[in-house]
């Protein structure tokens, strides 16, 4: 057998109905007797009830609008100053500045920058990132660190233990982020 003499259909053809009883699929062609699913044409638009109100009419309007994308984490250049080499993620989040290390986070001026330090974080605002060269730092754009996903045979009582490993060194890194 040669590739080129193969014999492959790309897709099954559809099966013909509404051609006579004998073809197996004739007289009501599968779509049971009367109504208005039986009918060509029956199309009912996504939420209709058979005439009753919709359930997307009954509910009350909700106001606003609330985005899927989560907000960054702001930093301000005077908590920069507290930081020593290079700022990151992880860095802002072992001093107790943003909730988590996979946030976005973004610097905002806010008082002054006095010491020299290598930013790399997922935004900045042009103020900020002048001031941050003034020091004579630098601010480089990067993608925030993503979350490790977890092994699909990982018990509850492995996830329970990792978590408490977790809590307590966050405890930890935020005291000592408290008492400088």
């Amino acid at each position: 057998m040669k590739y080129n003499e193969l014999t492959l259909r790309a897709k099954k053809s559809h099966n013909r109905v509404g051609r006579g009883i004998s073809a197996g699929q004739g007289k009501t062609a599968g779509r049971g007797t009367k109504g208005q699913k039986s009918r060509a044409g029956n199309g009912r638009r996504p939420g209709f009830a058979g005439g009753q109100i919709q359930l997307t009419q009954s509910l009350p309007k909700l106001r606003g609008f609330k985005a899927a994308k989560a907000k960054a984490e702001i930093v301000y250049t005077s908590d920069l100053n507290k930081l020593k080499g290079t700022v990151t993620n992880r860095t802002l989040f072992e001093a107790g500045l943003i909730k988590s290390a996979h946030d976005r986070a973004k610097v905002v001026v806010r008082g002054e920058l006095t010491s020299k330090v290598d930013v790399k974080l997922q935004g900045a605002t042009a103020g900020a990132v002048e001031l941050i060269q003034k020091a004579g730092g630098s601010f480089t754009t990067v993608e925030r660190i993503m979350r490790e996903s977890k092994p699909k045979n990982q018990t509850k009582n492995d996830d329970k233990a990792a978590r408490a490993v977790v809590t307590k060194a966050t405890k930890k890194a935020r005291a000592a982020a408290k008492q400088r």
